[in-house]
């Protein structure tokens, strides 16, 4: 009856936690939610005007697909002065957040059986949309003892000739680990002499607490050629419900076809969000980006210590985003089994590292205020103790 693409599909286990928290919380029970990927800031007022004075100014119309040039042109600029990445108009692409972004290169990329190697643990969305479009997702698994991130080596490891594509994220969700440049460069030196693209996600770029971040594209002249750069103001502007993000690319042709399918697809993203997001690319509310990554970081600091001391837990140091991966393998191998438990008998939800291609784990996002983390751990520590 149903399509065999859409029969491929997985739910997402973070949105199957989150229904199954608000269901107990329905019923009356006291829950605290660690598993959303949201800032609990507010959008900065800067942002908000912009928008304040699209809608009074009657902006509210059908825009070009890829976007308004003015927009277009302040993510040429913020990539400029960010990332030192020369880009033209006509290799960037607006769309309806980064997930978009990633669909409709998996749309106009990949063919049935092509390979793409993802790195594990990995954002839930990224094998899904392989399958989605008959690839064949490689996962190369890693853990503490590589920081979570591949290596040269193992990245040489896993390329076949069907190899297609490699997923980077930088920093990582769920893990928070940040490629260095000299990684990179590594990386750039396996990918030498193929015709491997490689999709950037940097999405949690300006949510950096420890080291520098370097833009994949950044690296040297091919990889600013094979290298497809996604992004958005979603977590770093706390703009999760205006939908935006964007990619660019060397390549004309490829920004070409993802604004063919865009057309036949959604369109244009919305207006509003279009000349809301000008100012944050300008920076404009950078004093607000800086307040929450500040915040952000006493959390982390928090957290990671708060959990090593937790007999059976452990954790490796995020160095960006705003998650922290915990192994508890020790205590309880299956992390469903875990994270189900948790939910129900101490009423906190955390995502199974199961979701995110790692068993043994949960990730616990700390994008919330520092009472309710410190409760929420507080009742994992309980949890923990009665299970012993």
């Amino acid at each position: 009856m149903f399509s065999r693409r859409i029969e491929k599909l997985s739910p997402s286990l973070t949105i199957a936690i989150s229904q199954k928290a608000r269901e107990l919380k329905a019923q009356g029970k006291d829950i605290l939610a660690f598993s959303a990927g949201e800032p609990d800031f507010d959008t900065p007022t800067v942002i908000k005007n912009a928008a304040i004075k699209a809608i009074e100014e009657g902006f509210t119309k059908y825009t070009a697909v890829a976007g308004i040039p003015e927009l277009l042109d302040a993510i040429r600029i913020k990539l400029k002065r960010d990332n030192n990445l020369d880009y033209e108009m006509d290799e960037i692409i607006a769309s309806n957040g980064a997930k978009q972004s990633l669909f409709n290169i998996m749309a106009v990329l990949i063919d049935k059986d092509d390979e793409v190697i993802i790195p594990a643990p990995y954002w839930v969305t990224y094998p899904e949309l392989v399958k989605y479009h008959e690839g064949i997702p490689v996962t190369i698994q890693t853990d503490e003892s590589t920081g979570f991130k591949i290596t040269a080596d193992m990245l040489k490891k896993a390329i076949t000739p069907k190899t297609k594509m490699l997923i980077l994220t930088s920093p990582s969700n769920p893990t928070g680990a940040v490629y260095t440049k000299e990684e990179l460069q590594e990386i750039s030196e396996v990918l030498k002499d193929t015709d491997i693209w490689v999709v950037s996600d940097e999405m949690y770029e300006k949510l950096i607490y420890d080291g520098e971040f370097t833009a994949t594209a950044s690296i040297n002249e091919d990889m600013l050629k094979r290298t497809i750069t996604v992004n958005g103001l979603s977590k770093s502007h706390a703009m999760t419900g205006w939908r935006f993000g964007y990619c660019a690319s060397k390549n004309k042709d490829l920004i070409k076809n993802m604004i063919k399918l865009q057309s036949q697809s959604t369109s244009n993203i919305n207006s509003i969000t279009q000349k809301a997001a000008i100012p944050a690319l300008l920076g404009e509310a950078d004093a607000d980006v800086e307040m929450m990554r500040k915040e952000f970081e006493k959390r982390r600091d928090y957290v990671y210590e708060a959990f090593n001391k937790i007999p059976g837990l452990s954790a490796a140091k995020p160095q960006g985003a705003f998650y922290i991966f915990v192994n508890h393998k020790e205590i309880l191998p299956e992390s469903m089994n875990f994270a189900l438990a948790l939910l129900e008998e101490k009423g906190v939800a955390v995502v199974p590292g199961i979701g995110f291609g790692s068993e043994g784990y949960f990730r616990f996002s700390f994008a919330t205020d520092i009472n309710t983390i410190k409760e929420g751990i507080k009742r994992i520590e309980e949890f923990i103790k009665e299970l012993k």
